[in-house]
């Protein structure tokens, strides 16, 4: 598991750490800034649309190939993205996020394979944790790595770090590793799971979840300078406490969501709507602000096992394109957190009203939340009627709401 999680920091640090480069990788490559921007949206693109075709071109392979495949280009195409132009760059960006999405969406199927089926979600949360690292301590320290030596440098780390990953995964993982629990790989069942409502569901309180925490720390360094009026140098301290309530709150999540997904989907989205409205006001006394991020690390994190372990159950016979679609979903919100923002602080809104609308997206997936609840349990009582025998009768009928 940890291995998965270290290979994923490696990787998920690539597109953290581009935000943090931009100026100088402008300057570098002869581009405007706004030119320069297009090099986070190639590689988000690649994430977008990289998992579920992969998913199903790789679906046959043992499951340690795909993995060392899919670090093996990313790496070559970070590589050759740095000693070439502009045009290179943007190209390989692109092939890097494909690649990044597919080692992501093979290795959360691997997980859930290498672990009992009750510890889904916390075989999920453990890889997941190395995208929230890469998030608070990936991107920063390659910023400042390559503010030390150019801006290539962070991306040299994240090679070296890949090659390393590719290294653990071959040491560490059975060749078949993540496989022994499941089927054998159909791709008539991978798509036929993929027509189940119910996924599509979780797929959009996915989206939801994820724009409604990340609209808020993708513009926390701005509002800690411009609002809290707190110095520079303390705004990666401020960062990294988001950071330790990520794992804090995958930890809870993962142990929560293997037998009670909808507790702790219900629980991080009532948080986040709570706390991103407590957080525009917050915000203008430091006392106040920095509490709250540590609380809004934990309740967006808790989410992320809860949503795998209900993609997990509803697509258990048909975990690889599932799995990869939950992946874009993941992305897509991320996505489309700066078009939220844009559009509300070009009509001359207050720079916390990015906080209002991520209280508003987490809210509006509460709805939601409680459908595929309900969904869930009548799924179950069908099966229970199912299962009961057909002699039971009345005594059956009479029995079955106690069970």
């Amino acid at each position: 598991m940890y291995l998965l999680g270290f290979s994923l920091f490696a990787m998920g640090t690539a597109e953290f750490l581009m935000a943090g480069v931009l100026p100088e990788a402008a300057d570098d490559l002869g581009v405007s800034l706004s030119s320069a921007g297009f090099l986070i949206t190639a590689f988000a693109l690649g994430v977008v649309v990289g998992g579920p075709p992969f998913a199903v071109l790789s679906l046959r392979w043992p499951r340690r190939t795909a993995l060392v495949v899919t670090q093996g280009v990313f790496a070559l195409a970070v590589a050759a993205g740095l000693l070439g132009d502009y045009r290179v760059l943007l190209v390989t960006r692109v092939v890097a996020g494909l690649a990044y999405a597919g080692f992501f969406a093979v290795a959360s199927v691997t997980a859930i394979g290498l672990v009992p089926p009750e510890r889904t979600a916390r075989a999920s949360g453990v890889v997941v944790s190395g995208l929230s690292m890469a998030m608070v301590a990936g991107g920063p320290a390659g910023t400042l790595l390559g503010h030390v030596t150019e801006w290539r440098g962070g991306f040299w780390g994240v090679v070296a770090l890949t090659g390393a990953g590719i290294a653990g995964c071959l040491l560490g993982l059975p060749r078949h590793g993540g496989s022994g629990r499941s089927a054998a790989p159909s791709l008539a069942r991978e798509l036929s799971a993929m027509r189940r409502p119910a996924l599509w569901g979780v797929y959009a309180i996915t989206i939801l979840t994820t724009a409604a925490y990340m609209i808020t720390f993708n513009y926390l360094a701005a509002l800690l300078t411009e609002v809290t009026a707190l110095p520079r140098v303390w705004v990666p301290a401020v960062l990294a406490l988001f950071g330790a309530g990520a794992f804090a709150g995958l930890a809870v999540g993962g142990r929560i969501s293997d037998r009670r997904p909808h507790l702790a989907l219900l629980t991080g989205a009532s948080a986040v709507v709570l706390l991103s409205a407590l957080m525009a006001v917050a915000l203008h006394r430091v006392w106040a602000a920095v509490p709250v991020v540590l609380l809004l690390g934990i309740a967006a994190f808790v989410l992320n096992p809860a949503v795998y372990a209900r993609v997990f159950a509803i697509a258990a016979d048909a975990p690889a394109l599932a799995g990869a679609t939950t992946v874009s979903a993941f992305q897509l919100g991320i996505s489309l957190t700066p078009v939220l923002a844009a559009s509300a602080l070009a009509r001359g809104a207050a720079l916390t009203a990015v906080c209002l609308i991520g209280a508003a997206l987490a809210a509006a997936a509460v709805p939601l939340i409680l459908l595929d609840r309900a969904r869930q349990a009548r799924a179950v009582r069908t099966a229970e009627g199912e299962d009961r025998p057909p002699h039971a009768g009345a005594a059956g009928a009479r029995k079955a709401p106690q069970s």
